[in-house]
């Protein structure tokens, strides 16, 4: 998935002629921090709701030269994974989006990222999770999908999480089972370490609410 096909229909980009008040009134109806600002289709920038409080006067011209805007943005063949790393390492609510020419197309708003990645994850789909702690040395993506298979079931989705100078990782795996015995005694055989496993609805729910929650504060602003 491309960030041109997560494009907003809704929220628009700021001409450089528009007040702070009008900047923060759209922020406010659209639940977001940050909005673009655009000459035509020259990407100016990203102005947020701190730089809006800083000018002082909220009847004054986002273009105002005194203004400085640092200039975020994706290009519209990127993937999302490389849009969700954006949004979460310069903790945006919004990511621009700019075409070849560096012209800009529109923008990815936070709750599409979130959607997508209840997608990407298989969320919504019945079956149970495991997660496996490992040295980042260890991981076979071919090993642990013939684990699943092996056990009569298949890898829905799979993600990696791992602290920053580490060389451990957890790897978190959904699986079409919701009968996990065998497959974690079969992981188990190959020497890998369970962290843990949610099978029943109860443990699922929250291990999603947790992970979204996760997500959410490390979107956050």
């Amino acid at each position: 998935m491309l960030a041109k096909d997560l494009l907003s229909e809704v929220i628009p980009a700021l001409n450089k002629s528009d007040t702070g008040a009008k900047a923060l009134n759209w922020m406010e109806v659209f639940r977001i921090s940050h909005l673009p600002v655009v000459d035509n289709k020259e990407y100016l920038g990203l102005i947020s709701h701190k730089d809006i409080y800083k000018m002082g006067k909220l009847d004054e011209a986002i273009g105002n030269p005194k203004l400085s805007l640092f200039s975020p943005f994706v290009y519209d063949g990127q993937h999302i994974y490389e849009l969700i790393e954006t949004a979460s390492r310069l903790k945006l609510t919004v990511v621009p989006v700019l075409d070849k020419n560096k012209n800009y197309i529109g923008l990815v708003a936070q709750n599409e990222l979130i959607e997508q990645f209840a997608r990407l994850t298989a969320i919504s789909e019945p079956g149970g999770i495991i997660v496996l702690e490992m040295h980042n040395h260890d991981y076979s993506l071919s090993q642990i999908s013939q684990i699943v298979e092996s056990n009569n079931a298949n890898v829905l989705s799979l993600f990696i999480t791992s602290p920053r100078d580490s060389a451990m990782m957890d790897v978190t795996i959904k699986v079409t089972s919701t009968d996990l015995t065998s497959i974690i005694k079969t992981f188990e055989r190959y020497n890998y370490q369970i962290k843990s496993s949610f099978m029943d609805n109860q443990h699922l729910d929250n291990f999603y609410k947790n992970r979204y929650e996760e997500f959410m504060r490390y979107l956050d602003v």
